[in-house]
């Protein structure tokens, strides 16, 4: 299951983090402390829609632009048959070709590659068999990386 509050924190990061920004910038910009502008980040806490609304006008971004990259990650981490299945232990030296099913297992250990259509790529890390951090990468440049974990 992909906690929607771990999205929308990981995707706010994102977005600060782009923009080379600190936490004290954006939480100043807000009107929000900084400890719970880290929770929220974190996937600590859930904001509410006049908070995310505060922290989306600091970060220049539009509220309705967060909400559409926090619903591609959830509609992709909906289609990963085995997102929280643990993932084989052995290291693949060399990542194989993708297949017809469009997944492959990547170099790194616990990771394998999901690819949807040719315009995204999605990263699924295993960390522990309740916990899987997904990086999606959109292949037009205009487009944000969207980091999340479940």
């Amino acid at each position: 299951m992909v906690l929607l509050r771990r999205v929308i924190g990981d995707a706010l990061r994102a977005r600060r983090q782009g923009q080379h920004r600190t936490l004290r910038e954006v939480s100043s910009a807000a009107n929000v402390s900084l400890g719970y502008l880290s929770e929220i980040e974190r996937g600590q806490k859930e904001p509410s829609s006049e908070l995310l609304a505060a922290i989306c006008d600091a970060l220049g971004a539009r509220l309705s632009e967060l909400l559409r990259e926090v619903s591609d990650t959830v509609a992709l981490a909906e289609q990963m048959p085995g997102v929280l299945v643990p993932v084989q232990d052995e290291p693949v030296e060399q990542p194989t070709p993708v297949a017809a099913s469009g997944v492959r297992k990547a170099a790194n250990q616990g990771v394998r590659q999901v690819s949807s259509a040719g315009t995204v790529a999605v990263q699924v890390r295993q960390d522990s068999p309740l916990k899987a951090t997904l990086r999606s990468t959109r292949v037009r440049p205009a487009d944000r990386d969207v980091v999340c974990a479940a």
